[in-house]
């Protein structure tokens, strides 16, 4: 379902002809995939959060994160001016199905699902999901490329520990497991916005041992004291 031809765009529903709260339940109400002849981009949610350690929730985002694109302006970006929906198609592919009780099987549903929708369309963006999901969204961006990718990764935390409880698959540790398959390029990938406290001194060397760049993000705290 890779872009063909050149007929415009079918766009996301208007608000000022469909009231938000009314019309489709897509992402920022654009076209399901199946409506459309072609398709630039698609979005699609992963509702999976088995891998975290500490709060549930993700697997609520897609859902979550489509209803709040309800109230964007999706047709004019008057800061970069352009219209995105005018010009590449993009549309909702709903959601890929991820077994919540076992978290190798969602992996290899997850990497499926994603293989599958990027040989249809050009590129697809994931919403929803613990981290664990980057690992198997890796695995499948690597067979449609053909190998390694960079890999720009904007977090608090590093995520590649090696494991949790010891647990292989968690949302700590995508890319030491990615990093295991030569699934990003060392030499061409990096963390942005890491923050805060972490384990030992030994966390920053072996993720540095995996090839990553890190940008830090400094946190100022202001203090203010009343007399």
């Amino acid at each position: 379902m890779k872009k063909k031809g050149n007929k415009d765009p079918i766009q996301p529903v208007s608000g000022t002809k469909v009231p938000r709260f009314a019309g489709p339940s897509t992402f920022a109400r654009l076209p399901e995939l199946r409506d459309v002849e072609s398709c630039d981009v698609a979005i699609v949610g992963i509702p999976f959060d088995a891998g975290t350690s500490y709060r549930p929730g993700a697997r609520f985002g897609p859902q979550s994160i489509r209803q709040a694109s309800r109230h964007l302006r999706t047709n004019y970006h008057p800061n970069y001016d352009v219209e995105p929906f005018k010009v590449q198609q993009v549309a909702d592919a709903g959601d890929i199905t991820c077994n919540p009780f076992n978290i190798e099987e969602a992996i290899k549903q997850i990497e499926t699902g994603a293989e599958e929708l990027l040989n249809k369309v050009g590129g697809i963006i994931s919403l929803g999901g613990d981290h664990t999901i980057a690992f198997p969204l890796l695995k499948a961006v690597n067979k449609i490329n053909n190998g390694p990718v960079a890999l720009v990764h904007f977090d608090a935390h590093l995520d590649t520990w090696d494991t949790y409880f010891g647990a292989p698959y968690t949302h700590g540790t995508p890319f030491r497991r990615a990093r295991e398959e030569n699934l990003f390029l060392d030499d061409a990938s990096m963390h942005i916005g890491i923050r805060g406290p972490l384990y030992s001194r030994e966390d920053l060397k072996n993720d540095e041992s995996f090839g990553f760049k890190i940008i830090h993000c400094e946190i100022m705290s202001i203090h203010f004291q009343s007399n």
